[in-house]
């Protein structure tokens, strides 16, 4: 069995929490960033950052690219603060081609595309989670 490491694993179940403390689990792309933190580029009004807004924990489980989790999966706890543009987020946009290739030269196309037949505004932001085991 091999340890989990979120900024490394290709798809990763974020969990937040609603105000009602539900929680909401959304399977995302993660990239490492400096200081052991780990970054999910995302639109600053996606849900999972309005939820972050009201409260900043998350917890971070490996899945497949459809959220599945699988039966002896770890979980682990953090903090989550979100970046809108600056150096972080060029980080993070840098990382994630890295890591993923043309796959995130294709989403991030799509994504212009999208924003554009919807007429939502095209941003980003970066949620910068630490991990409680990190912040000890």
């Amino acid at each position: 069995m091999t340890a989990f490491d979120p900024a490394r694993s290709r798809y990763v179940s974020v969990t937040t929490f609603r105000k009602s403390g539900e929680r909401v689990a959304t399977p995302v792309w993660t990239v490492p960033l400096d200081g052991g933190r780990i970054g999910v580029v995302t639109a600053p009004e996606s849900g999972k950052a309005k939820r972050l807004r009201n409260d900043s924990r998350v917890e971070l489980t490996e899945c497949d690219l459809r959220g599945r989790i699988g039966p002896d999966a770890v979980t682990l706890t953090g903090r989550a603060t979100i970046t809108v543009g600056g150096a972080e987020l060029d980080r993070a946009r840098r990382a994630l081609r890295t890591k993923y290739g043309v796959q995130a030269v294709v989403v991030g196309a799509w994504s212009s595309i999208k924003a554009k037949l919807t007429r939502r505004p095209l941003g980003e932001a970066v949620l910068v989670i630490t991990l409680d085991e990190a912040l000890r």
